[in-house]
């Protein structure tokens, strides 16, 4: 009979918490969705620059599944950077010169062996003096896997667990009546997510420094750019995510509210850091996500070497999230002012 009153007082309870039963019964849903929909329409499609090369090797690399486009060598190199390409040909009596970008070790594998495979069938049995002369403009022939990844997972790391921490140890001071008694002094709101943001920064600044140590000197992941920019934008990944945990926590009534946040907020996020190839129409998705604009800051850091003007458009949407979460923040404050 205990053990029956029990069941039914667990029951009761989660028939009055909605929040917990639309989690229970259609996050799983949402997810399942998302994750059928982005990967039936990930892009498998590599797009090659063509300088010089004759038509029978351009209609070979399209029956390999690459799309080609006629471009001079200023012009691929710049598709390059850009990224609408991953390699740049040139065929020259039957020896083939590429650049290729090697920043995505399995894309620059499959162009090579297409390329290659391409070649043989249009030109003369290969001697060792028409050996293919690859540059890597990007990356590197050794590249390891989580060299492609290192990147997206440092921001995504640093993300996941500061807003995590954030808005359960916002939730806490919440919960204890410690922010209603801030709210009934003449301290005013923005004082107060201001001062919970330095005070939390200081936090998430030691863990993006040893975060970023770490995968950088003891993983040896890639790293060409500079390692004060790397840390710049692992900390604004942190403010970020600091802002945001705060925000949702606002909302939340205690810590497992606060965690159910995670399969609908911050999960989805990983599909939009570049770790897929999305289609045109999803791309668009990912440009409302913070982690979208890490994982691009860091990828063209370290795989890519790209100083401060390469990733100002990223730090400038970045810092525009958190200020917009703090901006929320103290609006949301208001309904919590007891005086």
């Amino acid at each position: 009979m205990r053990i029956k009153a029990m069941v039914f007082r667990i029951l009761n309870q989660l028939r009055h918490d909605r929040r917990t039963l639309a989690l229970v019964l259609f996050a799983p849903l949402f997810l399942l969705t998302l994750i059928y929909l982005i990967l039936d329409s990930t892009s498998t499609d590599l797009s090659v620059g063509i300088v010089n090369a004759p038509q029978s090797y351009v209609e070979k690399l399209y029956e390999n599944n690459i799309k080609t486009i006629r471009c001079t060598e200023g012009e691929g190199l710049q598709a390059l950077e850009d990224g609408e390409i991953i390699a740049m040909v040139n065929l020259v009596s039957g020896k083939l010169h590429i650049d290729i970008d090697g920043g995505n070790s399995t894309k620059a594998a499959s162009v090579l062996t297409a390329l290659e495979a391409s070649k043989r069938n249009v030109t003369t049995p290969e001697r060792v003096d028409l050996k293919s002369d690859i540059n890597y403009v990007y990356g590197a022939s050794d590249l390891s896997m989580f060299d492609n990844f290192g990147a997206v997972l440092i921001g995504f790391i640093v993300f996941f667990f500061v807003f995590l921490i954030s808005g359960i140890s916002f939730l806490q001071e919440r919960t204890t009546g410690t922010l209603e008694k801030l709210l009934s002094t003449p301290i005013r709101r923005w004082e107060i997510v201001l001062g919970y943001v330095c005070g939390f920064g200081v936090i998430t600044f030691i863990q993006s420094i040893i975060i970023t140590f770490f995968v950088i000197y003891v993983l040896d992941v890639m790293m060409i750019g500079s390692l004060w920019l790397v840390l710049l934008i692992t900390l604004l990944s942190a403010m970020t995510a600091l802002t945001l945990g705060i925000l949702l926590s606002t909302v939340a009534a205690n810590e497992f509210q606060m965690i159910q946040f995670i399969p609908i907020v911050v999960v989805p996020q990983i599909f939009f850091s570049g770790l897929f190839d999305l289609s045109d129409e999803w791309s668009v998705v990912g440009n409302f996500m913070p982690i979208y604009y890490v994982a691009d800051a860091l990828d063209k850091i370290m795989i890519r070497g790209s100083g401060f003007s390469g990733i100002a458009f990223d730090v400038a949407i970045l810092l525009g999230f958190t200020l917009s979460f703090m901006m929320a923040n103290i609006l949301l404050l208001k309904r919590y002012r007891r005086i």
